[in-house]
């Protein structure tokens, strides 16, 4: 944990609003894309930003120093937006479900499919949009590990301290999941069966 943190979080224990804006003005321009790598929608990556600071702010008595602020703030956000993806599948199928009862019942969208994060140079944008939409069908644990790692350039031990688990088991996960996108880019773009790499 780095001064300024630790000096931050003293401070919002304490009450202080400055130290929660200077918390938040250093990690939400990264949490906001990691959310956005989940959510694939800005306005929902907006609105998981303020809850993951809101619960920084309500939660700050319970931080525990045996982690860095950077791994506490990162682990609020990726239980955040995977709670969010359950409810969102959850609300897609019973969408579908319901939909079988109505003649007359509108298309479901969920995310355009011209998403495309901002982190991602134009001349790769193509390849991006491609992975995002076959990055959906990972496991949780595999799509968190290949985001963090992949796409927000984390180290495989930082994911590790996040996910509470070993650099080995990260390790692990995430050759699964480069092996699993290469399958799933194969079967919706047999002329694009090449391995996922970073888009940025």
């Amino acid at each position: 944990m780095t001064r300024e943190d630790s000096l931050w979080i003293r401070q919002l224990i304490e009450g202080n609003d400055l130290a929660f804006k200077m918390l938040y003005d250093h990690y939400s321009p990264k949490v906001y894309n990691t959310l956005l790598s989940y959510t694939k929608n800005a306005e929902d990556a907006e609105e998981l930003l303020q809850d993951v600071f809101m619960t920084v702010y309500n939660t700050a008595k319970t931080f525990r120093a045996d982690s860095s602020v950077s791994t506490w703030i990162y682990r609020i956000s990726v239980n955040k937006a995977l709670d969010f993806l359950r409810k969102k599948n959850s609300t897609k199928r019973f969408g579908i479900f319901s939909s079988l009862y109505k003649k007359d019942s509108a298309e479901i969208k969920y995310e355009s499919v011209d998403f495309i994060h901002p982190g991602v140079k134009l001349e790769n944008q193509e390849n991006a949009r491609i992975l995002f939409r076959v990055i959906d069908e990972l496991s949780e644990k595999q799509k968190t590990v290949f985001i963090l790692t992949q796409i927000e350039d984390l180290s495989q031990q930082e994911v590790a301290d996040i996910l509470q688990t070993t650099r080995k088991a990260v390790e692990s996960l995430l050759q699964r999941a480069k092996a699993n996108l290469k399958v799933a880019l194969e079967k919706h773009f047999p002329e694009r069966g090449n391995s996922p790499k970073n888009p940025s």
